[in-house]
């Protein structure tokens, strides 16, 4: 179109660069996930499958995008995060949130048998949105990711309340939803316990704290205290491409998780100019 009559029309596109030396996130969320689940008969409260597969795609997707630093998920989403550097798509916010979602879509599509097997897939498919959200330091974004983790505990624990309730209990959903209504953490507990025998405690981390995907770097640790040439940028692109992909079920709101990998929230200084 360069060059012609018709070129004045871009100058209708929306240029959507997010602001410089802020973290990005790109949270993606499946859509319409409650019908596709009961379609496909999940297990309630959680199925291990699912999880699994929504792993499984996460980390395809740092495996094709080496700029994502770490990503944590839960349920039917997942938070992608860009570190302040990052220049990919020069920033544009549509870019970035098309580029996650349609990766991850894709690759959830294509190993939907692999983890369910038994369960073809048949329209509507499965389909995930994205959006990107800035944030300005280190502390506000595993402020972040620590509100998505105490989310999973918290829906995690009602759910596996409700359907004890429903399932072994045999109250109905409106029943097991009116008895729950206003109760504590520790009501939960002891519902769980008294009536069913569940010590949720025991119950697998993945469902209680989600997971974390992210490039084991530790053998070696990027310095955040110089500026990189090219060259040493582009070395350590290579490292990141070469390195182990990790999906841990873990404490992140405690300060262990980060101290143990100080490269995930490391921050680069720029080349000077």
């Amino acid at each position: 179109m360069a060059n012609s009559e018709y070129e004045y029309v871009r100058k209708h596109e929306t240029w959507d660069a997010l602001a410089p030396e802020n973290w990005i996130v790109v949270r993606i969320d499946g859509r319409g996930f409650s019908k596709f689940t009961a379609k496909h008969n999940f297990t309630k409260p959680n199925d291990k499958r699912a999880i699994d597969l929504m792993n499984s795609a996460a980390t395809e997707v740092l495996r094709q995008l080496v700029d994502i630093t770490l990503a944590y998920g839960q349920s039917d989403e997942y938070s992608f995060i860009f570190p302040p550097t990052t220049t990919l798509f020069d920033r544009r916010a549509s870019k970035l949130a098309t580029t996650v979602a349609t990766l991850f879509t894709a690759e959830y599509v294509m190993q939907w048998p692999t983890f369910f097997p038994d369960s073809p897939l048949t329209r509507p498919f499965p389909t995930f949105d994205g959006r990107c959200v800035l944030y300005p330091r280190r502390e506000i974004l595993r402020d972040y990711l620590s509100w998505r983790q105490a989310d999973c505990h918290i829906n995690n624990l009602y759910n596996t309340t409700f359907w004890a309730m429903v399932l072994q209990g045999g109250q109905s959903g409106t029943e097991a939803e009116l008895e729950l209504k206003g109760t504590l953490a520790a009501d939960k507990n002891e519902i769980l316990f008294k009536r069913f025998g569940i010590n949720y405690n025991n119950e697998l981390e993945v469902y209680k704290k989600g997971s974390v995907v992210y490039r084991d770097l530790s053998s070696s640790i990027p310095s955040a205290e110089e500026p990189q040439s090219r060259t040493q940028a582009d070395k350590e692109r290579k490292k990141k491409q070469k390195a182990t992909l990790m999906v841990e079920h873990v404490d992140i709101i405690k300060d262990a998780f980060w101290e143990a990998r100080p490269w995930l929230l490391a921050e680069k200084a720029r080349k000077s100019r």
